[in-house]
């Protein structure tokens, strides 16, 4: 039997979303995705989300490299504490939120999710960031976020997390996309990364800038101007310091969609992870960022010190390089926790639909108000 096709819209027009076994979609990417007033499917996306039987065609190359990068990182991690010079440590850590931002800000909330808008400046701004943090070029790291997000935890995932901790960490770049996830990658609409220029720019001369932002720019400004030893250099300020981050960036596809609460949706692997917040600038809040995925903080407090993206994006906004902030109403958000929430929410948690009248008689209820 011949593939059935849907049509969905992304906000810009529509899809084909053409189902091939084992990936229809199971999660919005934009708010016209949503089919129910709390942003949520109209269908049962459980049954789809699983991963089939399959033999992983390793590619050895990035076995090697990058088993070379991590046993690179482990002897940079002992310069970083008992050898290097304190600029290098601060210039690693410079570079490391640099590159996080790039990420976050960039690659994520901007051109993933287009969760707001910048202007050029701005845009620059990241694009440089994105390409000292080299997770691929911003295009591809949005197409294939974009991806993740639409036919989340099936075979279309480029990191689908029902295969389990280690491939959703790094195991998917170990091997051979599935062929779902190229067909699914090719089927979406790419014209607003397509009309950027900047993110064109960079796409067309990654395999140049990339090397020059990500490897020798870190290693030759140590030893250039505070006279820094090679050794450090290199395996503190770039392979410490990249390794570092690539496995930050990593724990939000494992660890945020294994380990934490689930209080707007529990029926979703995604979750509240605070480790992976403080670490990601605000990216482990991720049952709220995937019930919700347009929201630009991408939690639902507005807390700077576990979201320090979001206080990057305010900065611009105020003084107007970053515009059309999208959020949630809070009325949505409480729409969803109570339909789908699994009662730990600190606003709305009570009044769950799992809570048994054994909890609610053994509840106090202080300053009660009487009619």
């Amino acid at each position: 039997m011949p593939p059935r096709s849907t049509t969905v819209t992304s906000g810009h027009e529509p899809l084909d979303t053409t189902e091939l076994p084992g990936s229809k979609q199971t999660g919005v990417l934009f708010e016209a995705d949503a089919e129910t007033v709390d942003g949520a499917l109209a269908v049962d996306i459980q049954q789809f989300k699983k991963a089939e039987k399959r033999k992983l065609d390793l590619v050895w190359r990035n076995i090697i490299l990058f088993g070379y990068l991590h046993l690179a990182a482990l002897y940079g991690g002992y310069l970083f504490f008992a050898k290097a010079k304190w600029a290098t440590v601060f210039f690693s850590v410079l570079l490391y939120s640099i590159g996080v931002l790039g990420i976050t800000a960039g690659a994520h909330r901007l051109w993933a999710h287009r969760s707001y808008k910048a202007k050029w400046p701005l845009r620059l701004i990241l694009i440089v960031f994105n390409t000292i943090a080299f997770q691929d070029a911003a295009y591809h790291w949005a197409r294939d976020h974009r991806v993740h997000h639409k036919f989340s935890e099936t075979d279309a995932d480029p990191h689908n997390a029902t295969r389990g901790f280690f491939f959703s960490h790094i195991g998917w770049l170990l091997c051979k996309k599935h062929p779902d996830v190229v067909a699914k990658g090719k089927g979406l609409d790419l014209s607003d990364l397509r009309a950027d220029p900047i993110v064109m720019f960079q796409k067309k001369h990654y395999m140049l800038l990339m090397p020059l932002a990500c490897f020798i720019m870190p290693t030759v400004v140590p030893m250039y101007f505070w006279n820094e030893s090679f050794l450090n250099a290199w395996f503190v300020a770039t392979m410490f310091r990249w390794c570092f981050l690539l496995n930050v960036t990593w724990c939000v596809n494992s660890a945020a969609h294994k380990f934490g609460g689930r209080p707007y949706d529990k029926n979703i692997n995604p979750s509240q992870n605070s480790m992976v917040a403080a670490f990601a600038f605000g990216e482990g809040w991720h049952n709220y960022h995937h019930v919700f995925p347009w929201d630009y903080k991408t939690a639902e407090w507005g807390n700077y010190s576990m979201n320090l993206t979001t206080a990057f994006i305010d900065f611009f906004a105020k003084i107007g390089w970053a515009y059309d902030l999208k959020s949630v109403a809070p009325e949505t958000i409480e729409k969803r926790v109570m339909r789908t929430g699994d009662g730990t929410h600190a606003t709305w948690g009570y009044g769950d639909k799992d809570l048994t009248p054994e909890d609610e008689q053994s509840m106090v209820t202080i300053n009660k108000k009487t009619l």
